[in-house]
């Protein structure tokens, strides 16, 4: 067991590499009474097109990796919520783009529980039936999704950015392509991207390390799983021009909804260039939009936006693309507005003073975050299958400058690849 500490943080990271592949991460956290535990696979929404090595080339229908997630907690004994409900803990998971999650929160019965987390991923069971069961239940999600403004306005800004990227496609995908599904596609799925070799567990909290290592091993030494080679991900060649420069959306709302931003082109998104790549694009997009920004505060006190505007910035190995605002009386002026004031700052830089207050709240943010074993996992496993660390992110920040941040800006505000995206209420005659 390998042991990794982070002496500014005052924490210190257990790491162990099982002889299946599974890579085992625990972070003691003395004094806390909450476990939270991840197990997670490097698997999301875009990986629709891979290969095995010594396998044939697989495409599979769009939603699939979603799908699965769903059809993990069904077993031949019924749903496992209850046996985590009977153990006291809370259990969940997720979907994204390029991962899947499974967790549980808990205060007692630690063991228990996190030997039910690890089973039940590790033990699938899929049917004809519950297969064509779930794609009732997955369509009624779907469907709702669409009457969502929130969520229709997200994608469709991602939908107008990207023309070929698997990003652009619904996580759920639609009801057209699960019904495409079967037990067969699942279990092939299952057996590619849920391999140990494929997968992470992070457990943070007050535990006792080697109690906790030696029940992980235990439990993997009593499975036997097939050696599997490397897992080959196919992505078409995204073109450099946006989808579409603007999306609109025919939705009843009360107030029109929002956002843009702009898609990079990057050929690798992981490792310690990633990282810094990341927290620079945060800086940049904090220092020039938070509330405490000039432009926030002239575009609310004219009424533009709410305290409902945002932004973000997503990244993985193949692709990156910022989003930009929220709900708005008034679409076009608001993208004006935000747009002339990024082309000025690419000209005259980032405000020095705006730079070093967003970068204290970006440090003052991550430190708080130590404290939520929650935020921890999520953020820890997400930096992991990126081949960075969570670890590294305070001292990414801290390292930026300001000449890296307006060089940033500069790069990633091309205004050839921005796209806009609204929903507002349909016009009527």
């Amino acid at each position: 067991m390998q042991t990794i500490p982070f002496t500014r943080l005052k924490e210190t990271l257990y790491h162990e590499k099982l002889a299946n592949g599974l890579n085992v991460y625990i972070l003691p956290k003395p004094g806390f009474h909450k476990i939270y535990a991840t197990f997670s696979t490097r698997y999301g929404s875009i990986d629709n097109h891979f290969q095995v090595e010594g396998k044939a080339e697989a495409a599979v229908p769009d939603g699939i990796a979603h799908f699965l997630e769903h059809k993990m907690f069904e077993e031949p004994t019924g749903d496992i919520f209850a046996t985590f409900a009977s153990q006291g803990a809370s259990a969940n998971a997720f979907t994204s783009f390029d991962r899947t999650v499974y967790l549980f929160s808990a205060t007692e019965q630690v063991k228990e529980n996190l030997t039910t987390l690890i089973n039940f991923v590790q033990n699938p069971y899929f049917t004809e039936q519950n297969v064509e069961k779930e794609k009732g239940i997955i369509g009624q999600e779907i469907n709702m999704y669409r009457d969502n403004p929130d969520w229709r306005v997200y994608f469709g800004l991602i939908e107008a950015l990207y023309q070929k990227h698997p990003v652009r496609i619904d996580i759920a995908g639609t009801v057209e392509s699960i019904s495409h599904i079967t037990k067969d596609t699942l279990y092939e799925c299952y057996h590619t991207f849920y391999h140990p070799s494929n997968m992470s567990l992070f457990v943070v909290g007050g535990v006792d390390v080697e109690e906790i290592m030696q029940l992980v091993r235990d439990n993997q030494a009593a499975k036997t799983f097939p050696p599997q080679g490397e897992i080959r991900r196919f992505f078409e060649r995204e073109p450099d021009p946006v989808h579409e420069a603007k999306k609109v959306i025919e939705l009843p709302v009360s107030l029109p909804k929002c956002l843009f931003g702009f898609k990079e082109q990057i050929q690798s998104g992981g490792g310690s260039e990633g990282l810094k790549r990341e927290v620079t694009s945060k800086l940049v997009l904090d220092a020039l939009l938070s509330p405490s920004s000039k432009l926030y505060q002239q575009l609310y006190d004219d009424g533009l936006i709410s305290d409902q505007f945002g932004h973000e910035y997503n990244t993985n190995s193949n692709y990156a693309f910022s989003i930009i605002g929220g709900d708005t009386k008034d679409p076009d002026e608001l993208v004006r507005r935000v747009s002339e004031a990024l082309e000025k700052a690419k000209t005259e830089g980032i405000d020095a003073e705006s730079f070093e207050r967003s970068k204290r709240k970006k440090i003052g943010g991550f430190m708080r975050m130590m404290n939520s074993p929650e935020a921890m996992a999520n953020e820890f496993t997400k930096y992991e299958f990126r081949d960075a660390n969570l670890f590294d992110v305070l001292d990414a920040y801290e390292a930026v400058t300001l000449e890296e941040a307006n060089r940033r800006l500069r790069e990633h505000a091309d205004f050839d690849r921005f796209a806009i995206s609204i929903v507002r209420s349909p016009v009527t005659a």
